[in-house]
């Protein structure tokens, strides 16, 4: 390449500043630079540019050649068809394996859910009495095994009877289920329970029979204490006493003890200001609901003890009860049956207050913990009195479909099984 030719190819292409040449020296500078520039842009080259090629000196023999890997390869057919001969069976050894896989896949999953479905349907029979585990056919969980239910008593109890089959416990013993003979009520619900079912599959689920699983609670319980009773000491069982620990957290964190604040006349537009048609705030509400819980359990339930509010104006951290306090409430809780201790578990955790659950069982208990029923505290005062605050966003906001209709009724229907659990004949103790 000539050199005025490489000195065109480094100069910028962009335009060069004119400047008015002192010499004979600079004009002739400026006159070729600028007939360079053309010659770069219009002109070709006189001389091809060629690639320079370095001779390779590598030591040993060639590399081999490329051979196909082994989920390709076809030996004699690939051979023979070429390239796109192999390709094609490889295809096609690829979709078949596929197939394998799936196939394995699916006879896999369909024997799980066969194994699953047995032992459902087995869980299902023991239940209900069918020879403790003796089921065989899947499709049981399909349809029900039983046509009708009945209670009948049976040696001093009520017992729940799947046609001929008495309805039993899911414990490791699958005994048979027994009620008392002045709970008649409990009894007749938990037949309709069952008699509301229409698969065996559906027994398996808990949510579907709840007033089931609350009784069994209540005969675990029972079966606990009898049977730490025979080691003579003075601890209690270790489920009533777990069941204890639990309820107790709840005293210092009651929801009916936690109350909005105080409204603020200087902050016009704070949330405690608002009323109801009614012209009570959202504090009143509460403390009007607290107050008549209270009053009522240090009256006749625990007498001479002070319960205030945990969670009262600004303040963020609950307070704990007055010293004594807890220790009254301990000692009423450990001396309920067995009924009346789960029915208690029940109604504090459904409504997140161990006061509103004290007040249901006691005035429907026919246990010595009951003081009586006047009337004046049902499902609907305990459903209402857990949920002041949820009425109070819902009114104002509006309710939120499949969501706050659900929870009302589910409160409800909780509340229901307590009081079927702990009442009796006379659905509780008449003053």
């Amino acid at each position: 390449m000539a050199p005025a030719t490489r000195l065109c190819l480094a100069l910028p292409l962009r335009p060069t500043p004119v400047v008015a040449p002192s010499s004979k020296v600079a004009a002739a500078i400026f006159s070729s630079s600028a007939s360079c520039r053309r010659a770069a842009i219009h002109t070709p080259l006189t001389q091809p540019l060629r690639a320079k090629v370095e001779p390779s000196h590598g030591n040993g023999p060639p590399p081999p050649a490329p051979v196909p890997a082994a989920e390709f390869a076809d030996g004699a057919a690939a051979a023979d068809e070429g390239y796109a001969g192999y390709s094609r069976v490889a295809r096609r050894k690829r979709q078949a394996e596929m197939l394998r896989q799936a196939r394995d896949i699916r006879n896999a999953a369909s024997a799980h859910a066969k194994d699953k479905s047995a032992a459902a349907a087995e869980a299902a029979a023991n239940i209900g009495g069918v020879g403790r585990g003796t089921a065989t056919a899947a499709a049981q969980l399909k349809r029900r095994f039983w046509k009708d239910v009945v209670v009948r008593e049976v040696d001093g109890f009520y017992q729940v009877f799947l046609d001929s089959r008495p309805l039993r416990r899911p414990n490791a013993t699958k005994d048979i289920l027994t009620i008392p003979l002045t709970k008649p009520h409990l009894a007749n619900a938990l037949a309709l329970e069952w008699d509301q079912l229409l698969s065996a599959q559906e027994a398996a689920k808990q949510h579907l029979i709840p007033l089931m699983s609350l009784t069994c609670r209540a005969l675990d319980i029972a079966d606990d204490d009898a049977a730490h009773s025979l080691k003579n000491t003075v601890d209690p069982a270790p489920i009533r006493a777990s069941i204890v620990t639990s309820l107790l957290r709840y005293l210092d964190t009651d929801s009916l003890l936690c109350w909005a604040p105080p409204a603020d006349p200087s902050d016009r537009l704070s949330a405690s200001n608002a009323t109801n048609k009614e012209g009570k705030s959202l504090r009143d509400l509460q403390k009007e609901t607290a107050l008549s819980i209270v009053s009522y359990l240090t009256a006749r339930v625990w007498p001479g003890i002070s319960i205030v509010p945990v969670l009262e104006g600004e303040s963020l951290l609950p307070r704990q009860q007055e010293p004594g306090t807890r220790e009254v409430v301990q000692g009423w809780v450990l001396g309920l049956s067995s009924w009346e201790l789960a029915g208690l578990e029940r109604a504090t955790l459904a409504g997140k207050s161990l006061l509103g659950g004290a007040r249901l069982v006691v005035e429907w208990s026919e246990g010595d913990a009951g003081v009586g029923y006047g009337g004046q505290f049902g499902v609907e005062e305990a459903a209402r009195a857990a949920s002041v605050e949820t009425e109070w966003q819902t009114r104002k906001w509006g309710e939120v479909e499949d969501t706050h209709d659900v929870e009302k009724e589910d409160v409800r229907r909780q509340f229901g099984s307590v009081v079927l659990l702990v009442s009796g004949r006379g659905m509780g103790n008449a003053q």
